[in-house]
């Protein structure tokens, strides 16, 4: 008997992150969801809500300002001012770029310091999700800002190079080598920039780092070890990723995720990240982002020679490739980015979604990555709109990712007795050769 009992086990796919509770009783999907979001209420609901609803405004805000601050920049002279500086320098164009480039990133730093101040230190400790200092967070800044202008400075002047060699071809140059930039960036920022800001320290050996090694190994990921970051010097929420490209692939998780989730939380949340590496969805995203630069690049080029043929005199800028018309080209790509603000939204939740369910598989901690959900809710609504969801989530609603652990928990578990194939008999099995019969107590072959 107790081998026939876990043999069920192993054809059913329950383990030691399942209870066998729901057995012997009828397990509702949809109740269970419900369950779990009537956890989530009152005053930590409506905060949740504010606090992302107030997003779509600043996102607004953001992008508006984006475009008056490169027309005062433009109608004020002081592009003109800054291409006279940068060509004092020396007679190369790369470097008249990179100047350029420097000082513009101060300026446009200077001009957008208060929005970013409250919106990066004030609003996050309006809502309780910051635990940095006001010294801590302007160090950081600062540090960003460098980090910004140099590696910047290298990429705009590579771009800038790329454009005047395309010419009327610039939109699709342009856009082609921004993708390769951003994928050069990524490869960067996990081993040369995120130290700047945190600390990675080797996971402590432990069961938990034992599974999430067995899972990464699993699903073909070739990392040896695990990373922990102390993320909570600056923030209170959870994450983790495994990020990075060309061989300096990396598994991290946060400390906060470390000390506030259990078990089986975690390990649902590392099946998550899995899943992008293990779906190779960077490569995708940047397969996808190239055809929206392209039309991005494509509109600016066309608005930016517009607008050109009107003030360019006035302005002093002769063409694209001109870094006096920097401002202007940044303006409008950035103004084009807002409004393509649903496509890249949509890209990027439906490859969450693909995740989701790959860690799901992986980690079979439907309940784990159901709590998970409800904690991302203390700063991502948790019941969006229809529309609303497309529009501004670049991940799952909250409701949609607990129905989806509930809908996988209800179809992995185990199945009533009578619903289990019979098991054939001499009679029904074909006849290939010489007869056999079943040993009393084998497990079901899977």
């Amino acid at each position: 008997m107790r081998r026939a009992f876990l043999a069920g086990l192993a054809v059913t796919g329950v383990g030691p992150g399942m209870s066998l509770a729901f057995a012997t009783e009828k397990f509702d999907a949809a109740a269970e969801t419900e369950r779990y979001l009537a956890t989530v209420k009152g005053e930590a609901r409506a905060k949740s809500d504010a606090y992302f609803e107030g997003g779509y405004t600043l996102d607004a805000i953001d992008a508006g300002i984006g475009v008056v601050m490169a027309a005062l920049i433009m109608f004020l002279g002081l592009a003109r001012g800054m291409k006279a500086i940068a060509e004092r320098f020396t007679s190369l164009p790369f470097v008249h770029t990179f100047t350029f480039s420097g000082m513009y990133s101060v300026l446009t730093a200077v001009l957008t310091f208060p929005f970013v101040y409250y919106r990066s230190f004030m609003r996050e400790h309006e809502f309780g999700m910051s635990t940095m200092t006001r010294e801590a967070w302007l160090s950081e800044y600062a540090i960003g800002l460098g980090v910004g202008v140099l590696m910047g400075g290298i990429f705009i002047a590579i771009l800038y190079k790329v454009i005047r060699w395309a010419g009327s071809a610039a939109w699709i140059w342009g856009a082609g080598a921004s993708t390769v930039l951003a994928a050069f960036a990524a490869t960067l920022a996990p081993v040369f920039i995120e130290p700047l800001f945190n600390t990675y320290k080797p996971m402590e050996e432990g069961v938990l780092k034992t599974e999430i090694l067995s899972m990464a190994r699993a699903n073909g990921i070739p990392v040896d070890n695990v990373y922990v970051v102390d993320a909570s010097r600056q923030t209170k929420r959870i994450s983790a990723n495994v990020a990075g490209l060309f061989g300096t692939t990396r598994i991290a998780l946060n400390d906060n995720l470390l000390n506030r989730c259990t078990p089986a939380e975690i390990k649902a949340v590392m099946g998550h990240e899995m899943g992008h590496y293990a779906l190779n969805h960077i490569y995708k995203s940047l397969l996808a982002i190239t055809v929206i630069f392209t039309l991005m690049f494509a509109i600016g080029q066309w608005m930016f020679n517009a607008l050109v043929s009107v003030f360019g005199r006035f302005w002093g800028v002769d063409g694209l490739g001109d870094i006096a018309g920097m401002p202007l080209l940044f303006g409008i790509l950035g103004f084009l980015a807002y409004l393509a603000t649903p496509a890249f939204n949509t890209l990027t939740r439906t490859q969450e979604i693909e995740a989701d369910i790959f860690g799901l598989n992986a980690a079979r901690e439907p309940d784990g990555f159901a709590q998970v959900a409800l904690k991302l809710a203390e700063y991502r609504k948790l019941e969006p709109g229809y529309w609303e969801e497309i529009v501004f989530y670049t991940h799952p609603s909250g409701r949609n990712r607990v129905a989806m652990a509930m809908r996988w928990k209800a179809e992995n578990l185990p199945k009533p007795q009578a619903e289990a194939a019979p098991t054939p008999t001499t009679e029904s099995l074909p006849n290939h050769g010489p007869e056999t019969s079943p040993k009393p107590d084998a497990a079901p072959a899977k």
